[in-house]
């Protein structure tokens, strides 16, 4: 139900380059969650979807044209919060062995 081949197929895509899936996804990013554990009931109940799944698809809209043009001040915000934890990931160091000398 969740593939975009699929739904090419089937003639499911509207002319902004999404179809209902995936537009359903942004939709229910773009609402505010306090409790990531009620988001993540929420994402199984209202969407059918493990929150993993939920995760990679969204993530896959993130770096999509057709989403940017759908919903920009979403797909932006979640650029930036994609960007930050990278930068943060970044900065941590490993620590190593250094020399005793």
């Amino acid at each position: 139900m969740w593939s975009t081949a699929d739904a090419e197929e089937r003639g499911e895509m509207d002319a902004d380059g999404l179809d209902e899936a995936q537009r359903a996804i942004l939709a229910f990013e773009s609402r505010s969650w306090r409790d990531p554990a009620r988001k993540a009931d929420a994402i199984r109940e209202e969407l059918g979807l493990s929150a993993a799944r939920y995760y990679r698809l969204l993530g896959t809209l993130v770096d999509s044209p057709a989403a940017l043009r759908f919903d920009p001040m979403l797909i932006g915000r979640l650029q930036r919060q994609r960007d930050a934890r990278a930068q943060s990931r970044a900065r941590r160091t490993i620590p190593t062995a250094r020399p005793l000398a």
